[in-house]
Order: structure tokens, then C-alpha cells, then sequence
């Protein structure tokens, strides 16, 4: 990886731990509808977007026209930067877990600082303008461009690779949404 984005990467995440700030989920989609589903060992999609199998117990939420148009959002960006489905994955499902695939906007008291869009990015740790970072693309090709820089990405567990990139206080809180984020992509990334 490269030396300085590495120091970059690892002084944004050292600000944001010191500072005790961290990109949790927001707490304004506490009341949204969520189903448990049972732990699968193998995914019926296989290696490629679930290599290591799900960890835990999975969530999954009916998606609404925006949500559906945020996720081939996700899988247009992770294209257009050259990635592979898995990380279409990894993509898919830190914005499911992040903002219920919503962009969202500042919501006041509910909001966690000052984190925006689909993967509660903070304009306040470097990862762009509130413009950018609710812009669908861009902040897509930003998580992508810090996915990129960890190393080893697509031999670890979808919540490691994750969290490397979000730095959230609810680190295992990813994993939840593997399956459906792989179910997304398998549905989505030939359309």
C-alpha cells in the first residue's frame, strides 16, 4: 500500500478514535423493520461474493425504489472503478448497515457528528464536502479508494474489511447484512 495514503488512511482513523468520534449507525432507523434469517455456513452464491460464509445471524429489510436505486448506484461506481462483485459486497452492506441504504442528509440531533450519505462519511474527517459525500458515485469510489488500501481485503471477513475503512464504534455490526448485500449484487450486477 502506498506509504502516504497509508499514514492518511491511518490518521483519519487515529483523529476519529481520539476524538471519540465514530461513524455508528444512525440512530434515527432504530424503528425500521429488520428480519432475522439464521446463520448460513455456504452461501447458495459462492466463493465469489461470500468467499468465507456469513458470520452470525443475518438482517435483511424491504428495499423501497430509493434504496433499490442507491444499491445499482453502488454496483455502477464499483465498476466504473474496476472492482469485483465482492466489493460490490463489502460496499453494499457497509450502507445497509451505515444508513438502511438511504442518503442521507444531516438529522440534527439524531445525527452522529457530522456523518452523511449512504456510508456516513464525515466531511470532518477528510472524506470529502457534503455535496461528494452525498452523491452516490463519489461516495461509493471514496470507500472503494480506502477498501483498495487495505491489505489482504478480499481474504478477510466482509466486517474486518469493513471496519478497516469506516473505523465505526459497532465494528461486528457488518456482517448482518452480508447475505443480503450478496443476494443485491447477484441480482443487480448483470442488469
Amino acid at each position: 500500500m502506498n506509504t502516504i495514503l497509508r499514514k492518511s488512511i491511518l490518521g483519519i482513523a487515529g483523529l476519529a478514535f481520539t476524538g471519540g468520534v465514530f461513524a455508528g449507525p444512525v440512530a434515527a432507523h432504530a424503528a425500521e423493520t429488520t428480519h432475522a434469517a439464521k446463520p448460513v455456513s455456504v452461501s447458495v452464491q459462492g466463493d465469489k461474493l461470500i468467499p468465507h460464509g456469513v458470520q452470525g445471524n443475518q438482517s435483511r429489510i424491504d428495499l423501497n425504489d430509493e434504496q433499490t436505486k442507491n444499491v445499482k448506484a453502488i454496483i455502477a461506481a464499483t465498476k466504473k472503478v474496476g472492482m469485483d462483485e465482492r466489493a460490490a459486497v463489502v460496499s453494499i452492506a457497509t450502507a445497509l448497515q451505515e444508513s438502511k441504504l438511504e442518503n442521507l442528509g444531516h438529522l440534527g440531533d439524531r445525527n452522529d457528528h457530522d456523518s452523511q450519505g449512504l456510508f456516513q462519511q464525515r466531511p470532518s474527517s477528510g472524506w470529502g464536502t457534503v455535496e461528494q459525500i452525498t452523491d452516490p458515485e463519489y461516495s461509493t469510489t471514496a470507500f472503494l479508494k480506502g477498501l483498495k488500501q487495505v491489505d489482504g481485503w478480499k481474504d478477510m471477513p466482509l466486517t474486518k474489511a469493513a471496519q478497516t475503512v469506516q473505523v465505526s464504534a459497532y465494528p461486528d455490526h457488518y456482517a448482518q447484512w452480508e447475505q443480503q448485500a450478496a443476494d443485491l449484487v447477484a441480482e443487480h450486477w448483470n442488469k
